[in-house]
């Protein structure tokens, strides 16, 4: 697994991190409209941001006083890759197994 990958899957372990990760599916938040919707602080959801754009997966652009985070799509292209590599293994291996019954 390459260390990119391994990173990604690291951050989203967290349960706050993947909170952030999911409501940024639906497009960009500022840190404040982010805050207002986890039982978490501002600091708190600045510092999480942090560790999800250091592994690839968020974006962020600055927007007068207003700092916007999204979802990086080379991140999420490569958890998908990922993760459709591994599900096509697992009906592989399936198919293996049922034809030998």
């Amino acid at each position: 697994m390459d260390a990119a990958l391994q990173t990604g899957l690291e951050a989203l372990g967290d349960s706050t991190r993947m909170a952030i990760f999911q409501k940024l599916s639906a497009g960009p938040l500022a840190v404040n409209e982010l805050a207002g919707m986890l039982p978490v602080s501002r600091p708190a959801v600045s510092q999480h941001l942090k560790v999800l754009k250091d592994a690839g997966l968020v974006t962020d652009r600055k927007s007068g006083t207003r700092r916007y985070y999204a979802l990086d799509p080379e991140g999420v292209a490569r958890l998908r890759a990922h993760f459709d590599a591994l599900w096509d293994r697992s009906l592989h291996a399936f198919q293996v197994a049922a034809e030998k019954r």
